[in-house]
């Protein structure tokens, strides 16, 4: 069962309740019900951080590989938009790329990067005609996603230009017709959203994973030898390649050529983003400032399908060593596909501070030393799980320290409500954990000491007090449980029971009195014996009684019997 399936999903029955991905995810957009994890596709950002991570491997990303084999079978001419990060996530020349991908069904093979290129001019251009203020690259979908939902106020400094990926299909369109179908192959799982939302330009966009699934599932091999005659459509890229890693857009735009005022600044990851503009006041800026924004630590090169495990230094190296670079750059671009990016609608619901107290006792915080603020749950602070609380993302049980404590107030309860002796013992025989009862039997002269401090029996040999090694030894390293009945111990009886916690760790034993109960039993018996004896006696009397009284009317009968031949003779 998938819950709320959207680009990111979790499969339900594989999750656990570890909430990793609550930890990972930058804007808790996962709502947690019965212990599982749901991705909510309303306020993901498709960043992919809660994916990999996941140790059950529960979070799955959209497979849009039937998709794009119908739209291929459909008889459209369908052409790929490949990435530039390609290179470090396949073995092979750009010929044998071509010829693999036209293997399996597409007309021809294309450079996301030519709309790179386009994007730069444009950026270029606009950054020159600017006196002063904020700019913030298209290029990437998170960043675009994250500044709509989450930080709107800066929704209006985002370059009014679509994405280098929306812009290159803009630009097969136009030179292969309307009709020509295009999909994106990628490190990135937000494509696919852009493309969910630009369907006239982008029908699909497959990760580098899929891609390398469908080599796998159609026993495709990576074509080998020079390939001769495969080029890319309708050319090669040349600077639009430095995109996918940190800066390569202020690289382009450099090249391109911009004036002195003009401020270039790159950020990589959404905390980097955070910093970059926290607390921005437009009016400060005296100058255009341009960032290039990249959600991606490190940049595209480490997108969260990027599927490769070859280390950054060896992924930069296989994609600069094949960029080139023009004598020239126009400073107009042939194509512009314009793009405005207003706020999106997202629940931004405030509480106030008793509706967050109130939260915060659900989960047994009512003093500010109780906000231990662990993130175990997910959230960084306790006052972020209260609002998850209300918000109806969390649930109490997600808070470790909670829990703990409520379990060791049901199980003291529990061990308190206990007439048995019950204590837990370390692998020397220490004692670890007692329960009252087990005070009152065994501690004698200093029971009133142990029972007003349960934890001064801690550490002390349980031999100090009751004694049974051999049942004890034998649990620890068995790890099977023991039952004696009736063990004797300081003239008293017990009903003994020993379990293990873990073995050869720590046991537990319970401990019940029966002496009383033997004493009972043997009045019990004693007097069982005597209403034996006395209905033994009664009887004997009766079948004496019966027997003379058998005798005596045998003898009459007989008589009678005698007379009454007597008289026939």
């Amino acid at each position: 069962m998938n819950i709320n399936q959207g680009i990111v999903y979790t499969l339900y029955n594989e999750c656990q309740d570890c909430y990793k991905c609550v930890r990972r995810c930058p804007v808790k957009s996962i709502r947690i019900q019965d212990g599982h994890a749901c991705v909510l596709a309303d306020k993901c950002i498709a960043c992919g951080r809660c994916v990999a991570p996941c140790p059950s491997h529960a979070k799955r990303v959209r497979n849009d590989l039937d998709k794009v084999r119908q739209l291929i079978n459909g008889g459209k001419q369908v052409y790929v938009s490949l990435a530039p990060s390609w290179r470090a996530s396949f073995s092979c020349t750009s010929g044998q790329m071509i010829a693999t991908l036209k293997k399996l069904g597409f007309a021809g093979i294309s450079e996301t990067a030519l709309g790179a290129q386009e994007v730069s001019i444009e950026t270029a251009r606009l950054l020159n005609q600017k006196d002063k203020g904020l700019m913030i690259s298209s290029a990437c979908p998170v960043i675009v996603k994250y500044i709509r939902l989450y930080k709107p106020d800066l929704a209006e400094y985002i370059v009014p230009i679509a994405s280098p990926a929306l812009t290159h299909a803009k630009l097969l369109k136009n030179t292969y017709g309307e009709d020509a179908a295009v999909v994106f192959i990628g490190p990135c799982i937000a494509k696919k959203d852009e493309s969910d939302t630009h369907k006239d330009l982008i029908d699909y966009a497959l990760t580098f994973e899929e891609l390398k699934l469908w080599l796998k599932e159609t026993d495709t091999s990576i074509e080998s030898g020079d390939c001769l005659g495969e080029e890319f459509v309708p050319t090669f890229a040349y600077e639009g390649n430095l995109y996918p890693m940190d800066g390569g857009m202020c690289e382009t735009i450099k090249r391109i050529g911009i004036e002195d005022k003009v401020h270039l600044y790159q950020v990589c990851s959404l905390e980097a983003f955070d910093l970059a503009v926290d607390e921005f006041a437009k009016e400060n800026l005296k100058n255009p400032v341009f960032i290039e924004a990249l959600a991606c630590a490190g940049g595209c090169m480490h997108g969260p399908c990027i599927a490769t495990k070859l280390s950054d230094v060896n992924n930069v190296s296989r994609v600069l060593r094949h960029v080139k670079y023009r004598d020239s750059i126009p400073t107009t671009p042939d194509v512009v596909v314009p793009q405005e990016y207003a706020p999106l609608d997202v629940d931004r619901r405030t509480y106030s501070m008793d509706e967050i107290q109130e939260a915060l006792h659900r989960i047994g915080k009512y003093l500010p030393e109780d906000e231990l603020n662990c993130a175990g749950c997910g959230y960084q602070t306790c006052r972020d799980m209260a609002k998850a609380l209300l918000n109806g993302d969390a649930e109490p049980s997600m808070c470790v320290s909670y829990m703990r404590k409520l379990a060791t107030k049901k199980a003291n309860a529990m061990l308190k409500s206990i007439p048995s002796a019950m204590v837990m013992l370390d692998k020397d025989l220490r004692i670890m954990e007692a329960n009252e009862a087990f005070a009152r039997m065994f501690t004698g002269e200093e029971q009133e000491t142990y029972l007003s401090d349960l934890q001064k029996l801690a550490g002390l040999p349980i031999q100090t007090f009751f004694s049974a090694d051999k049942v004890f030894a034998s649990v620890l390293a068995s790890g099977s449980e023991a039952h004696k009945e009736n063990y004797k111990f300081n003239n008293k009886f017990y009903d003994l029971h020993v379990f293990p916690i873990e073995q050869n760790t720590s046991i537990g034993v319970t401990i019940t009195d029966m002496t009383n109960a033997n004493h009972a039993r043997e009045i019990v018996a004693q007097k069982a014996k005597e209403v034996i004896d006395k209905n033994i006696s009664t009887v004997q009397q009766i079948a004496c009684l019966l027997g003379e009284h058998m005798v005596q009317t045998e003898t009459i009968l007989n008589t009678i019997a005698n007379e009454y031949n007597t008289d026939e003779e």
